[in-house]
């Protein structure tokens, strides 16, 4: 039965069925070949209210409404400049305010096409201007728009909060300090590639007179100085109790609306645009919310999941090894689907078995452990080929560059994806230290 209800799955995915339609369609078939029509009506009719009634579910239009005005307000033109400013001393420093704007960016955006999408759209010309290979330039700014999902807000690990029936504000304070060691090991892994390949880069000398010349703008604290208030802002009203997730992303998206008309960049054109944009995102997820929902619902019928968490926990392997080999999965398994429908599809299959395992923690925080673990290997798919979405983005911005040469440019940051990510699996308190923090 299971295989049957993937394979109605994967056949609808093979012929570009919409993702959310593959899984409800497949979820329908296993339910009624289990247990009839009746009562799939029955589940349709209160699980359709109950799951978009949900007072948590709010915080995702909010977060995506919060992007497309940073997105639609010139936010990412101060911070590239900024951040040009102070990396121009260095060879790669370019590349490297790529990926300070992404990290600064994505703090404010939640979403990592989006940041993706938008730093691109100011640092690829200026890379290119200034003598960045086409490799460089695109696998930089590729792995950068990760930054929007591993630097909090992230609109995955809102899906995964709820989904575990975790606290977000937790889970948003675990991902701080692994976001910053991805925004960390990019800069390193830029220093160390354009150290075995100068060709690709500019020397820092040749750098420094170039980007003085930038035409972003006086890249001034003051310019980003709206920005920082806003982070401060949400984040400190969360985590200072004034406010919860929710709240704190409904001022957020209020605080970076004055801010993007205080720059003057916002228009009715572009404030009707990210409020079209926000509703065809919160549309997409949603309907994924219930394909997955009955897809979910037609598995649990056939107890393979209590099933499969407790034939694992028979097998007596250490936890490590077992969560180890779900990363892998998640890896495979981003080659061919988006992160959020791996994750509504898969966490309901997996998180049983996790919460089984003893990893010497509590419950709580090995939940929370292991949906930053999930976070950064999602991060990994939105680059690893063959889809690697981020890849397919900035690719399409970039005419003159080869996909494949775009491709050749993520693999040093998919190094240092690998080992962070193996750091993270080692060490559980890298990621778990604020949490403690938070009462």
């Amino acid at each position: 039965m299971v295989l049957m209800i993937f394979a109605v799955m994967l056949a609808l995915m093979a012929v570009r069925a919409p993702i959310a339609l593959a899984m409800f369609v497949a979820g329908s078939v296993g339910y009624i070949v289990q247990a009839g029509w009746s009562p799939l009506a029955s589940f349709l009719n209160n699980q359709a209210f109950a799951r978009f009634a949900s007072y948590d579910l709010s915080v995702i239009p909010l977060f995506l409404l919060m992007g497309h005005l940073a997105t639609q307000g010139g936010i990412s033109k101060a911070l590239f400049g900024f951040a040009s400013s102070v990396m121009a001393r260095f060879q790669g420093g370019l590349a490297m305010a790529a990926v300070l704007a992404s990290a600064a960016f994505g703090s404010i955006c939640g979403s990592s096409v989006a940041t993706a999408a938008t730093i691109a759209s100011v640092a690829l010309p200026e890379l290119r201007r200034h003598g960045y290979s086409g490799r460089l330039a695109t696998g930089t700014v590729a792995a950068g728009g990760t930054l929007g999902i591993l630097i909090p807000p992230s609109v995955p690990l809102v899906i995964y909060a709820i989904l575990a029936e975790q606290n977000i504000a937790k889970l948003f304070a675990a991902a701080m300090v692994p976001g910053l060691l991805a925004m960390l090991g990019y800069m390193v892994a830029i220093a160390v590639y354009v150290r075995l390949y100068p060709q690709h880069a500019p020397d820092k000398a040749v750098a420094t007179d170039a980007d003085r010349k930038l035409p972003l703008g006086k890249p001034t604290f003051a310019g980003i100085a709206p920005i920082a208030v806003v982070f401060f802002i949400v984040f400190g009203g969360i985590y200072g109790g004034f406010f919860t997730p929710t709240e704190g992303a409904a001022i957020g998206a209020a605080s970076t609306f004055f801010v993007t008309l205080f720059n003057g960049e916002l228009t009715l054109t572009k404030l009707a645009q990210c409020f079209y944009a926000t509703a065809q995102g919160s549309a997409m997820i949603f309907l994924i919310f219930l394909g997955a929902d009955l897809m979910n619902a037609a598995l649990a019928l056939t107890q393979v999941p209590s099933q499969l968490a407790g034939l694992v926990q028979g097998w007596n392997l250490p936890p490590l090894m077992v969560v180890a080999s779900i990363l892998l999965f998640y890896v495979v398994l981003g080659s061919v689907m988006d992160e959020l429908s791996m994750l509504l599809l898969t966490i309901p299959l997996f998180f049983p078995i996790v919460n089984a395992l003893d990893f010497g923690l509590p419950h709580d925080l090995a939940a929370i452990w292991f949906g930053i673990l999930v976070l950064m290997t999602v991060g990994f798919g939105m680059l690893a080929p063959p889809v690697g979405l981020n890849v397919y983005v900035v690719n399409s911005m970039a005419k003159d560059v080869p996909i494949a040469e775009s491709y050749r440019g993520v693999i040093p940051f998919l190094i240092s994806d690998a080992l962070r990510m193996l750091l993270l699996l080692v060490f559980p308190g890298i990621s778990l230290w604020l949490v403690g923090f938070i009462r």
